[in-house]
C-alpha cells in the first residue's frame, strides 16, 4: 500500500522504503530551498522575460518570486499546500496588486522550479550525484504543481474581477487599494519620493437617496467613477474607498499639484454632477467634500498606510463640519511621526 504522501509514480530506492525516509528527504529539500531562497529568487527573476516590462518592475517580481520559493518549500515538506494558508493568501494579494496574468505567474513558477533544481543539484547530500536525486527532482516538480494548484483554488474562492474592480463605479476596490497603498508607501520611503492621498466623499448621499429615490445614489456614484478616470493618470490609483467615498493615490506628485487636482475635481462635480428630479422638476446639486494628505518623505522613511488613511478620513470630516463642498489640505504629513508638520 502506498503512503498517502506518495503517488504511483514516486520512486522508492533499495534500502530506502517507508514513509519516514521520504519524510526526511522532503525536510532536507525544504531546508535547502529555504536557506537558498534569496539566490533562487534572484536567479529566477534574472531569466524571467517579463521582469522590467509593463507594471512588473524587478522589485515586484522578486517579491512574487520569494513567495513562490517559500510556498514550494512548504509544498515539498508537507506533501500538500492548503489554499487558505497565509502564504497562499499573501501571494493572492500581491498578484491582485498588479493584476499579474495567470500565464505569467505560471512562467515565473516554472522558472523558479528549474532554478530550485539547479541549486539542489549542488547539494552534497541530495544533489545530482547522489542516489536519491531522481526522487528529489520528482518531489520538487510535484511541489511546484501542488503550489500552482493551491493558488488556482484560492483565486477561485474570490473571483479576480470582483476582488479588483468595483462593479458600480468600475474603479478599483478597497481590497486593491489596501494592497497598493502598502506597496507604494514602501516604495516612496525607499526612494524618498513624494506621495499623496486624496479622499472624496459625496455630500449627503443618504439624503439624496431618501429624497429623490434609492437609485439616485448609485447613478451619482457611477457618474463620479467616470469623472474620476478622466482626471487622473493611468498609473495613479483610483479606488472606491467606502459606500460614498473614492480614494486616489498619487505617486511622484508634488503637493501643490495634488491640491490643485482635488480642487478641480470638487469644482467639476459641483458644476456637472447635478441632476433634475423628474418628479418635482427641481434641480438637485451634487457636491463632494475632500481631503488631501501630502506625505513628506525622506529616503528610508517608514510610512504607515493606516495612519495616512485615518488622517484623510479625519480631514474629510473637518471639511463636512466646515460646510461641505470644500477641500481640506494636510501638507507635510511626516512619515513615521505622530502627525503632520502643519495641517
Amino acid at each position: 500500500m502506498l503512503h498517502p504522501d506518495m503517488s504511483s509514480n514516486d520512486t522508492v530506492f533499495a534500502g530506502e522504503t517507508g514513509p519516514s525516509i521520504q519524510a526526511d528527504l522532503r525536510l532536507q529539500i525544504s531546508t535547502v530551498l529555504t536557506e537558498r531562497a534569496d539566490v533562487i529568487t534572484a536567479d529566477t527573476v534574472s531569466i524571467f522575460p517579463f521582469s522590467g516590462t509593463d507594471s512588473l518592475d524587478p522589485d515586484y517580481c522578486r517579491h512574487v518570486g520569494q513567495l513562490l520559493v517559500q510556498l514550494l518549500a512548504i509544498a515539498v515538506r508537507d506533501a500538500r499546500l492548503d489554499p487558505r494558508s497565509g502564504f497562499v493568501t499573501d501571494l493572492h494579494r500581491v498578484i491582485l496588486e498588479r493584476v499579474l496574468p495567470m500565464e505569467r505567474l505560471f512562467t515565473l513558477a516554472y522558472l523558479g522550479e528549474r532554478t530550485a533544481l539547479d541549486e539542489l543539484a549542488l547539494d552534497e547530500t541530495i544533489g545530482a550525484t547522489s542516489e536519491p536525486w531522481p526522487l528529489v527532482a520528482q518531489l520538487v516538480r510535484r511541489g511546484s504543481f501542488d503550489l500552482l494548484g493551491a493558488y488556482a483554488e484560492r483565486a477561485q474562492m474570490e473571483p479576480a474581477e470582483a476582488a479588483v474592480i468595483d462593479r458600480l463605479t468600475t474603479l478599483h476596490t478597497r481590497v486593491m487599494l489596501d494592497a497598493v497603498m502598502a506597496k507604494e508607501f514602501e516604495r516612496a520611503g525607499r526612494f524618498g519620493t513624494p506621495i499623496s492621498l486624496i479622499l472624496f466623499d459625496i455630500d449627503r448621499l443618504s439624503a439624496l437617496n431618501q429624497e429623490h429615490g434609492y437609485g439616485v445614489g448609485d447613478r451619482v456614484l457611477e457618474r463620479l467613477g467616470i469623472l474620476m478616470r478622466q482626471y487622473f493618470r493611468n498609473h495613479d490609483w483610483v479606488a472606491r474607498h467606502s459606500e460614498d467615498s473614492i480614494a486616489v493615490l498619487l505617486t511622484r506628485t508634488e503637493a501643490a499639484n495634488a491640491n490643485a487636482l482635488a480642487e478641480r475635481v470638487r469644482a467639476t462635480v459641483e458644476e456637472r454632477m447635478g441632476f433634475t428630479d423628474h418628479r418635482t422638476d427641481q434641480p438637485v446639486i451634487v457636491t463632494v467634500s475632500a481631503a488631501v494628505v501630502n506625505v513628506q518623505v525622506a529616503v528610508g522613511d517608514v510610512i504607515d498606510p493606516d495612519r495616512v488613511l485615518a488622517e484623510a478620513e479625519a480631514a474629510v470630516e473637518r471639511a463636512k463640519k466646515n460646510g461641505r463642498n470644500r477641500v481640506e489640505h494636510v501638507d507635510n504629513f511626516l512619515a513615521g511621526r505622530e502627525g503632520p508638520a502643519d495641517a
